[in-house]
């Protein structure tokens, strides 16, 4: 049998099994969505939309998770884990979910401001003294016509709120308009994964901030650094934090910092984009990781991260175990971006959209080109991976795939049809 033919073998399967498939959310009652209106006949569309684009190669394979009411009504793996090795995705593979580390890294640090070791109105420096005189860069023009870079003392501290909501002044370089500030991040070797996080934090504090910290919404490093505050702050590594606050209670059994050697047969891969032939090197997680990275450092499965967020949309509790106060998810997922900051040159949420704590936040029904809800809150990932958590409807997607080409595409489309299957 070819490689085409078992994926068609497969693709065939997985539609039969769609909500019958066990997953690993063992405290989610799989339900009927009839019972809690949504349309199981309409739920078929997600499975034929995504079945067609892996035959075509637009992307390998996807997991995805639907609860509603705290109902699991949707749960399947469909295509390939791996489709160079013809292994079939499956309801526990492992994905690098990047900025998806982001969230959980902003609740981790919200479990220290409700234990008093932090505060958001806290100055950077205080647990990163370096961050005490950043300075900030300014692209100046000389008599010559040369642009050259200037920097200037900065009118205020960064504090931990600026790192949670990006206003900062760090960057990641890659995005919007391009700057020396920016060619200095990318000049600084950040993308590489053998650094500690505090020499990693330790040289971002010597870079330029692009702007004043608390001006300007940019997305960048700001969450990296954030880890290393926890560090200082709690006394325990970034792992070890996460692992103790949050992975243990939430039972998110295969989310961690690298993938242990036991579990290298269930790691997900991209394959070569279709229109290029070329195929971008994702992060090697089977390596043992030194950066503890809480900008993009973590694996996780689809069930693991439908925990969390079924945790947030429960108001930060599950099955008994409490991680957050229901007013402090309520403070996160609120809009903390102002009139007077700006929006800079790449505002990533969107139209429609504000920023809280760690999420884009829905700031009203129309602008956004996707369907949602107000007050309903998402983030994303660069290898593929989506989640979004909408209370108005009760509702928690988890999607997996590790596709770096087509990512926004297929988010876009999981939300159409994931809305259009709600009938009650």
């Amino acid at each position: 049998m070819t490689i085409k033919n078992i994926a068609k073998y497969f693709i065939l399967i997985s539609l039969a099994v769609s909500i019958a498939n066990t997953s690993h959310s063992d405290s989610l009652t799989t339900a009927q969505p009839e019972s809690v209106g949504i349309s199981s006949d309409r739920l078929k569309r997600i499975t034929k939309a995504f079945e067609s684009r892996i035959e075509a190669k637009s992307l390998p394979g996807v997991v995805i998770r639907i609860t509603r009411q705290g109902k699991l009504v949707y749960s399947n793996a469909i295509g390939w884990q791996d489709m160079e090795l013809g292994i079939p995705m499956a309801q526990n593979s492992i994905f690098r979910i990047y900025s998806m580390t982001k969230p959980i890294v902003s609740v981790a640090a919200m479990t220290l401001v409700e234990s008093g070791m932090l505060s958001l109105s806290d100055p950077v420096s205080k647990y990163l003294p370096l961050f005490k005189d950043v300075q900030v860069g300014v692209d100046a023009v000389n008599s010559d016509g040369l642009t050259l870079l200037k920097t200037k003392d900065s009118r205020k501290e960064i504090t931990v709120q600026d790192l949670m909501r990006h206003t900062s002044g760090l960057t990641y370089g890659a995005f919007g308009k391009r700057t020396l500030v920016k060619e200095k991040y990318l000049a600084a070797d950040l993308s590489s994964l053998d650094w500690t996080l505090e020499d990693y934090v330790n040289t971002l504090a010597a870079l330029p901030l692009a702007y004043e910290p608390g001006s300007t919404w940019e997305y960048g490093r700001s969450t990296d650094v954030l880890g290393r505050v926890i560090e200082v702050a709690s006394g325990m590594t970034l792992d070890q934090f996460l692992r103790t606050t949050i992975f243990t209670p939430l039972r998110m059994q295969d989310t961690s910092f690298g993938v242990p050697e036991t579990k290298h047969n269930r790691i997900a891969e991209n394959i070569a984009d279709i229109e290029t032939g070329r195929k971008i090197n994702l992060i090697d997680v089977k390596k043992t990781m030194t950066l503890f990275a809480g900008g993009h450092g973590l694996s996780s499965t689809a069930d693991d991260y439908l925990r969390f967020c079924q945790m947030m949309l429960n108001g930060g509790e599950l099955d008994g175990t409490r991680i957050l106060s229901p007013k402090t998810v309520r403070f996160m997922s609120t809009n903390h971006i102002n009139e007077n900051i700006s929006k800079g040159n790449l505002y990533l949420p969107g139209p429609g959209y504000g920023f809280g704590l760690g999420f884009a936040t829905r700031l009203e029904d129309g602008q956004s080109v996707w369907p949602g809800s107000v007050g309903e809150y998402f983030w994303a990932g660069y290898g593929g991976t989506y989640f979004w958590i909408d209370p108005a409807e009760e509702l928690v997607v988890s999607f997996m795939s590790q596709d770096p080409y087509r990512r926004n595409e297929h988010r876009v489309l999981l939300r159409n049809l994931v809305y259009q299957s709600i009938i009650d």
